[in-house]
């Protein structure tokens, strides 16, 4: 079984989460939020913008506001080769 989390991490994709918030259709007065979350490429968010376009174009909802936060999770300067025997009993 491929774990793909950790193929996009390698591929340069890092986790991202961003907070949308929109305004109600029935009452633009109140704000819901939505929380998005995926493995994009920083800085210019591919899978981000589209879900963003896609919600613009087929949601009710219009946006407010989104704020992102990323984090790279695996990149090259995290791999240390050790010399050395780790035991579990």
């Amino acid at each position: 079984m491929t774990d793909t989390a950790l193929l996009s991490q390698l591929q340069g994709f890092s986790l991202t989460t961003a907070e949308i918030l929109y305004r109600l259709p029935d009452h633009p007065g109140l704000l819901q939020s939505y929380v998005w979350q995926d493995y994009d490429q920083a800085p210019r968010f591919p899978k981000l913008i589209q879900f963003l376009d896609f919600w613009t174009e087929n949601l009710e909802g219009p946006l407010y506001r989104v704020r992102v936060a990323h984090k790279r999770l695996v990149g090259p300067r995290d791999f240390r080769f050790f010399d050395g025997e780790l035991r579990v009993h």
